[in-house]
């Protein structure tokens, strides 16, 4: 029996006390007595409508060291798990830790004491006991599950799940196969949270050198260079602070397998192969292309869209995309660099095991740049605001007294929306509000930066991709088809603010980080529009449970309907909810250690 009324309080402390115990578990435990040994690479595929997973600790060595993984059925990945919509499943999870465990099943419309969310959606499975999940399905496409208890899922608890539609597949195709992409690391993942409390930038080896100076010096000028270098350091940050954790400490893996193991998926020539790709990193970012093929986008978070032909996209945790390629060639390079440039994930697709193709080198490292932390420099209708500011400690902030709560509910404000050329008699809320509102809670040590004139445009690839000759997918070009789920436009609109201090290490929502702040209240049945303002310099992939995510364009245009939405730095970004799905739900970003380390809500649907 599930017991959801425990009080906020105790579901913290039980939660921190279990991601202390994981957090140990793979380097000191009772399993190093007798090993099991992980199988990876190719992971078992489990069907049917009954289903009987086991979480337990096996043996991987990834690096030339044995270490403890955290996985399900004993392999990484977990079992592809594959249904139909429309079936009724029942997934019987076994935990045999040491410490609870959960099992998200990610993007998946189900009731919300079965969304797996320890100390929101259930208590969590205790070591020896098995919990039922049973839910309909009523979507198909490719999604994945993963655990959400401590840092398991950096350990290796993560699987697909494909659920076929009801009815004919209308995406055609000869084969098909499973990416999963994944970052791996020998150390603890709580020691790396220790190191980047005392270093933000522990991690990061493409720190700017003397030779960039002499570089910059040949280009800027003495003077440019030391402005240049000025400016950082004014900002107490780094243009090089793409991701926090690098491949200093990750292996990037293809479908659990590490570049030198080279997973190789077959076809024969002439055939279309689909790729359901799933970013299943616990902090990366990857930038996919298969040097020699072009990739025809027809599915996005598990949705199908309208087919575009890209060279490469770029996806972060939690988001999926699925791709047709049809190969002519003996073999190609399935090749995801990381966004900071520091590794990649390597796998082959050949006509027979064994082959492989050349791999192409990583791109060249790149600054942040001006729009990445100023956002849109032209909005004359945002005043006198400078871009940006930080240091939220040391400024005088008398003048902001007047921000919001911790999420602003702007259905008051439509009248005072300052768009130009509209009418009274139009809806204010027919277009997000471009007016940026700093919750007064931004204005504390929890905050190193805020951006007062964001970026709204979609079709930016971000930094790295830009003008790199390819054909890059962005959110702009993607279409789910059928349109939004529900016609309705919004009946209010929230704006919620991504932000955090890099020094310290922490992230939150609109400057309150998880444990001090108080639940997101949707209305049952109400259509809700939500801004992501992103006042970092680092992109954030925000996945709301139980409800989709609809995109729109910065003219309130349905786009695209997605269960994570990358937010770029110093990006506004808008969509629509129907809150139709009663209970407590969560809503974080899907970087772990964001995700431990504050920027996580609860939602209420009641």
């Amino acid at each position: 029996m599930m017991h959801t009324q425990i009080s906020r309080r105790h579901l913290l402390r039980s939660a921190m006390a279990g991601t202390a115990a994981v957090g140990l578990s793979p380097w000191v435990n009772s399993a190093w007595a007798n090993p099991k040994i992980t199988q990876l690479g190719h992971a078992p595929t489990l069907s049917g409508t009954e289903i009987d997973l086991v979480v337990d600790e096996t043996l991987v060595n990834m690096s030339g060291k044995d270490r403890m993984a955290v996985t399900i059925n004993g392999s990484l990945p977990a079992p592809t798990l594959r249904f139909r919509e429309g079936d009724t499943v029942t997934i019987r999870v076994t935990n045999r830790l040491q410490q609870d465990t959960s099992i998200h099943w990610h993007g998946i419309i189900l009731p919300f004491n079965m969304d797996g969310v320890p100390g929101v959606s259930f208590p969590g499975i205790k070591p020896g006991k098995t919990f039922t999940y049973e839910f309909t399905l009523e979507q198909s496409g490719t999604y994945w599950y993963h655990s959400h208890s401590g840092m398991q899922e950096q350990q290796g608890m993560y699987g697909a799940m494909i659920v076929e539609p009801a009815m004919p597949e209308p995406i055609e195709f000869d084969r098909e196969h499973v990416i999963m992409l994944s970052d791996w690391t020998d150390e603890n993942p709580h020691r790396i949270v220790e190191k980047l409390k005392i270093k933000g930038h522990y991690y990061n080896r493409n720190e700017p050198t003397v030779f960039d100076f002499f570089k910059d010096v040949k280009e800027l000028g003495f003077g440019g260079a030391m402005q240049k270098r000025e400016m950082w350091n004014q900002m107490r940050m780094s243009p090089t602070d793409l991701a926090d954790i690098s491949g200093y400490t990750y292996q990037y893996l293809t479908n659990g397998t590490p570049q030198k193991a080279n997973w190789t998926g077959l076809f024969k020539a002439g055939e279309t192969v689909r790729l359901r790709y799933i970013n299943s990193a616990a902090a990366s970012f990857f930038d996919v292309r298969i040097p020699g093929l072009k990739m025809t986008v027809v599915q996005a978070d598990g949705q199908n869209v309208e087919p575009v032909e890209v060279d490469e996209f770029r996806f972060g945790p939690g988001e999926t995309y699925d791709v047709l390629v049809t190969p002519v060639k003996e073999a190609y390079t399935l090749f995801a660099q990381s966004i900071d440039r520091s590794g990649f994930a390597r796998g082959t697709l050949a006509t027979q095991m064994g082959m492989s193709a050349d791999v192409p080198e990583m791109d060249p490292v790149q600054w942040l740049e001006t729009q990445d932390m100023m956002g849109a420099m032209n909005h004359g209708a945002h005043g006198g605001h400078a871009g940006h500011d930080m240091g939220g400690d040391t400024m005088d902030h008398s003048a902001h007294e007047m921000a919001a709560n911790t999420q602003t509910d702007h259905s008051a404000h439509g009248a005072h929306d300052a768009h130009a050329g509209h009418t009274m008699a139009e809806n204010p809320l027919a277009k997000p509000s471009q007016q940026v509102r700093h919750s007064k809670h931004e204005y504390g040590a929890s905050v190193d930066m805020r951006v007062d004139t964001p970026r709204t445009n979609l079709d930016d690839p971000g930094i790295g991709l830009r003008n790199n000759g390819r054909r890059v997918l962005t959110y702009a070009d993607l279409r789910t088809l059928g349109g939004p789920l529900d016609p309705r436009k919004p009946e209010r609109e929230i704006e919620l603010h991504l932000t955090g201090n890099m020094h310290r290490y922490v992230w939150s929502i609109d400057g309150v980080e998880y444990g001090k702040s108080e639940p997101i209240p949707f209305q049952f049945g109400e259509r809700i529009r939500v801004i992501l303002h992103n006042d970092t310099m680092m992109t954030h992939p925000m996945h709301l449970h139980g409800m989709w995510s609809e995109l729109e364009s910065p003219d309130g245009e349905f786009l695209v309907r997605k269960h994570t939405i990358s937010v770029q730095p110093a990006q506004r970004v808008s969509f629509l909810v129907t809150a139709d799905a009663l209970g407590r739900w969560v809503w974080h970003c899907h970087i772990m250690y964001h995700m431990d380390t504050g920027m996580f809500r609860e939602v209420v649907v009641s």
